[in-house]
């Protein structure tokens, strides 16, 4: 089955510095984060975090989504953590 991405719904969880959305297999719900560290460098210094990273993610998410498909393709796993690795 093909990973999509139908649910637009997003959130920030400040204690692990993580933005967290989900991929959808079928019936099956995968869960993503992205590490903060990995569009940090579109936010500014100055900004209120949580709205910061949400718009940095929501600027970003065509490639966010093809970066967690890939990491999908390449195991099977519960959960999946982007960091700036599976950004390069």
């Amino acid at each position: 089955m093909t990973l999509a991405f139908p649910n637009r719904s997003r959130n920030y969880d400040d204690t692990r510095r993580q933005v967290r959305f989900f991929g959808y297999e079928g019936m099956r719900t995968i869960p993503f984060r992205v590490d903060v560290d990995a569009i940090a460098d579109q936010v500014a210094p100055d900004a209120n975090e949580e709205a910061a990273y949400l718009a940095a993610f929501d600027r970003n998410r065509a490639s966010i989504e093809k970066a967690a498909s890939k990491a999908h393709s390449n195991s099977q796993k519960p959960e999946y953590i982007l960091t700036s690795a599976n950004f390069r």
